[in-house]
């Protein structure tokens, strides 16, 4: 298997590839800045001159000349500049690969903030979204609703089976495609670059559902092309007939009609420009989805098949569509032109009528569209992260009565911790209403296990691979206990606020569901004096064992760890440490049975505090 330190060294070598092109391209571009200025300005220096000195007709040619040449010297230039736009984006797009990869923080790309959703059972502790969480780190979206339905993914309270076996065989198919993930990342970027904000594609949507097509318009057209042909058989027959001229009558009627249907036509000129632009911008990754080969990856082609179902209406087609009528609409623009050529022709009924028709097809077609890209991004995002992570494992989800085990991993490690200071535990769950309590000593590791567990379990349900040699789970309910603060503005204790948090816990309990509860609690009731935090933890954990829940629960009492003696269902795990040279040392290696160790009193000591022997 390639290792991550390959893969890294691989994508190395592309950066460097993408950096001597543009080292090579650069003065390039700059020798054919410099031929523009000096054929454009040297041309016109020197038509003036001839002109002056010998006469206009030799200057004309000299400067039609200058003026092709330079228009030609501009082409390559625009290819140059194109060329090098694009391999700065791709080295972008590679560095930030590695920089996930690292976990180099401050080189992956940033994302649109959102605020925590108030009370989710687990998104703040798990640090799921904020700026060192796991949402940037695996999200490799462009457009801000792509990005969400990652967040929304990785945030899910309810995981459903089918849901997510789909998607696991979606994002299987991607993994490999490296080269569609980074091209669709790349086709994204030059679409936000030429106008990012109407990558959001729901300013178009909500643009398109004002916009009502008269549906007298089509009658309009008719009437109109009508009186035009009367008007031109009766000028015709005035010209080789000695007959009154009537058709000045035919001709007024169409200029009447042309100004009393304004309203109706609407602003042609500036409604397809906007759509040409606005829907341009997205076809640039449109016409992307539609027209790659997807081969023998028959859930992506299903996926993408909104795309391609119909051609003569695909994105290409209504690009190209929008492109001639806004084209045709610029006639308005030269005024005498575009009056004569109407009086004739019913040229602004037609562009109005076929404006209206693309409107229709634009505005059923575009919601499935931006709605298939969206899923794609966050698709992308979660192949991208088990592609950039090879000693990954694609999590085993099994239904109920498939397993006797709830939760079992190997190797189970924390996807932000670095490679270098990372230690893996192995950990199971088997019975429904199972409570372990971690014990240890401070900075031992329970508080990174129990988000580690949880984190694992949050990739898992998203459908994308998990930092272990083997998992297996069933479905659960996820709900955490992890980091309470308390709440200045809302008059909060640090106490109250965990009250608060562990009866919520209680009350998801209570919930009417198929999915059992899966809860973390870290250092329960550390808010209050020893004798009420043990009375109060007894009760909680009494509360648990048995019920439609499993979990862990870490704490410093170590007298909570002899409830395994007289509850079946509560077993004991620990962290421990030893002091080397004055020093603590930590392994982080998760044993069985309570923690025989505690290190307060060294580390206070070590620091230099008073310590009485009382």
């Amino acid at each position: 298997m390639t290792t991550k330190q390959e893969r890294i060294h691989r994508l190395e070598q592309q950066i460097e590839r993408l950096r001597r092109r543009i080292d090579a391209n650069t003065p390039r571009s700059n020798r054919y800045s410099w031929l523009r200025v000096f054929v454009f300005f040297g041309g016109i220096i020197v038509s003036v001159a001839l002109a002056i000195l010998v006469d206009w007709w030799v200057a004309l040619p000299v400067f039609v000349l200058a003026m092709v040449l330079f228009g030609v010297l501009a082409h390559y230039h625009s290819l140059i500049e194109r060329s090098i736009t694009r391999h700065t984006l791709w080295m972008h797009i590679k560095s930030a690969h590695i920089a996930r990869m690292k976990l180099d923080w401050d080189q992956i790309p940033e994302i649109v903030k959102s605020e925590p959703l108030a009370d989710h059972p687990f998104e703040f502790d798990l640090d799921i979204t904020g700026h060192h969480s796991i949402h940037r780190l695996l999200n490799t979206a462009i457009s801000t609703e792509g990005s969400q339905r990652l967040r929304d993914w990785l945030l899910a309270r309810q995981p459903d089976m089918e849901t997510l076996r789909k998607r696991q065989e979606i994002v299987q198919e991607l993994v490999p495609m490296t080269r569609f993930r980074d091209r669709l990342i790349l086709n994204s970027l030059i679409a936000s670059g030429r106008l990012a904000e109407q990558l959001e594609g729901q300013r178009l949507i909500k643009w398109l559902e004002k916009q009502e097509t008269p549906s007298s318009l089509k009658s309009l057209m008719l009437l109109s092309a009508l009186l035009n042909i009367v008007t031109i058989v009766l000028f015709v027959l005035a010209v080789f007939l000695p007959i009154p001229q009537l058709w000045y009558y035919s001709l007024g009627a169409v200029i009447l009609l042309f100004f009393m249907t304004a309203g109706q036509r609407g602003d042609i000129f500036d409604d397809a420009t906007y759509l040409r632009y606005g829907f341009a911008t997205l076809s640039t990754i449109f016409t992307f989805l539609e027209t790659y080969s997807y081969g023998n990856k028959t859930h992506l082609n299903a996926l993408c098949e909104p795309f391609v179902r119909n051609r003569e209406y695909g994105p290409t087609a209504l690009l190209k569509g929008t492109a001639r009528i806004s084209s045709a609409a610029t006639l308005k623009n030269n005024g005498l032109i575009w009056f004569l050529v109407n009086a004739f022709i019913p040229w602004d009924f037609y562009c109005a009528y076929r404006l209206g028709q693309y409107k229709k097809q634009l505005a059923a077609r575009l919601p499935e569209w931006l709605d298939v890209w969206f899923e794609i991004e966050a698709l992308c995002s979660l192949a991208s992260f088990s592609y950039l992570n090879p000693e990954y494992t694609l999590p085993e989800l099994v239904s109920e009565g498939e397993t006797t085990s709830l939760f079992s991993a190997q190797d189970l490690g924390h996807p932000l911790l670095v490679s270098e200071k990372k230690v893996t535990n192995s950990f199971a769950l088997n019975e429904l209403g199972e409570v372990v309590i971690i014990t240890g000593s401070n900075m031992a590791g329970k508080s990174t296990f129990l988000r580690t567990l949880g984190v694992n379990l949050c990739l898992a349900y998203a459908g994308t691979v998990v930092n272990a040699s083997t998992f297996r789970a069933g479905l659960l309910r996820l709900f955490t206990c992890i980091r309470v603060t308390d709440s200045v503005t809302d008059g909060y204790s640090y106490f109250y606020a965990e009250v608060r948090r562990l009866h919520a816990l209680l009350e998801a309990l209570k919930e009417p569901d198929r999915y059992p509860l899966f809860f973390l609690v870290d250092e329960i009731f550390k808010g209050t004096n020893n004798r009420e935090r043990l009375i109060g933890s007894r009760s909680f954990v009494h509360a648990l064992v048995g019920q439609n829940c499993v979990g862990l629960i870490s704490t410093h009492d170590l007298e909570l760890v002899k409830l395994a003696d007289i509850l079946p269902q509560v077993h004991n795990h620990h962290f421990r440490e030893e002091v080397v040279d004055g020093h603590m040392v930590f392994d982080y290696v998760l044993r069985e049975g309570p923690c025989p160790t505690t290190n307060a009193l060294k580390i206070m000591a070590m620091e230099g505090l008073p310590i009485d022997d009382l």
